[in-house]
């Protein structure tokens, strides 16, 4: 697994050579190793990547994510068969227990709400209305909370004029783009333990093919909230929003009482919920929260 997060901003060509990534621009070449790049981001729509290039990554099992003009996310690769990909993993995955599903979707739900809270409480915005709806929290979310507790969340966080709407504004825009990455570091992992990622344990839309991501995304959807919080004015949604949402995968969190970067959060949660679900794991627990730090390196390379 590689610990590089590369985002190319400018007119390029990508190439394969040597096991390295090869980066041409009018500023010259640079060279990276395949096995360094955790995901790439390819955030302009004037770059050309090869095949041969594409093909080393997905054996790697790194993400790439392609931008459309606007430079918001519109697709990444998906590998046709993981490391791990066998056929007794699909049918137990088929077969999920009906009951571990439901405790972990209302695990995920309570964890999610805990960790909005967690926003307001630094940000000494209002929870009690939060703090009530996630007393009212009931086995596999039956009553909605998370939807109710979302509405009043972002009204208390961007204020009461605010509305999630996707693309309305450049708020919303970086909200999109910042779940957009968070979804495909989650849906990174499930694919790397064997699994598939339309076969979720809460949504279920057939036009769907990240349902499972969807799922187990969930509780991470804060840190992004809370990184834009000091970004809620913005008018355009720019490069340096973008850069730092990326970096946002290197925020240092704490994860069941470990402190680690957000990345590797996601990587150690989304395995434990699949060993929960696959009945290798007893008892799941999900715990976060903001370490206060936020390192200036995060991006390792920007092109």
């Amino acid at each position: 697994m590689g610990w590089r997060d590369v985002v190319i901003t400018q007119h390029s060509k990508l190439s394969y050579s040597s096991n390295m990534m090869v980066v041409h621009t009018k500023d010259g070449v640079s060279q990276i190793p395949v096995s360094d790049i955790n995901m790439l981001v390819v955030l302009t729509t004037q770059a050309v990547i090869t095949s041969a290039l594409i093909a080393e990554l997905a054996k790697k099992q790194t993400k790439v994510i392609f931008v459309d003009e606007k430079q918001e996310p519109i697709c990444e690769t998906e590998n046709y068969y993981s490391t791990n990909c066998h056929p007794e993993k699909l049918i137990k995955q088929f077969n999920w227990d009906e009951d571990r599903k439901q405790i972990l979707w209302t695990k995920i739900v309570a964890a999610k709400i805990q960790n909005q809270m967690n926003v307001l409480r630094i940000y000494g915005l209002p929870r009690d209305e939060i703090e009530k709806d996630f007393l009212e929290l009931e086995l596999n979310d039956a009553s909605n909370r998370e939807a109710t507790t979302a509405r009043k969340y972002f009204t208390e966080l961007f204020g009461k004029d605010f509305k999630r709407r996707e693309g309305s504004n450049a708020l919303n825009a970086a909200l999109n783009y910042g779940y957009s990455i968070l979804l495909s570091a989650v849906n990174r992992k499930i694919t790397m333990d064997g699994n598939r990622t339309y076969m979720g344990v809460h949504h279920s839309s057939e036009h769907n093919p990240f349902n499972l991501g969807s799922d187990l995304m969930e509780p991470f959807r804060p840190f992004v909230d809370y990184w834009l919080y000091d970004h809620k004015n913005i008018k355009e949604f720019t490069s340096d929003i973008k850069y730092g949402l990326v970096e946002l995968l290197s925020l240092r969190i704490i994860y069941n009482g470990d402190r680690m970067i957000l990345g590797n959060a996601i990587n150690q949660y989304v395995h434990d919920c699949l060993r929960y679900l696959d009945g290798n794991l007893f008892e799941m627990n999900i715990e976060l929260g903001v370490d206060y730090e936020v390192p200036n390196d995060a991006i390792d390379d920007n092109v």
